[in-house]
């Protein structure tokens, strides 16, 4: 099972791989 932080994580990682334009988004 995937908990809803792995899920996020994934989903931030896909969205930096689609939108990869230089910009970062940071997590804290």
């Amino acid at each position: 099972m995937i908990s809803t932080k792995g899920r996020y994580a994934l989903r931030v990682l896909i969205d930096l791989a689609k939108n990869d334009n230089g910009r970062y988004i940071p997590l804290k």
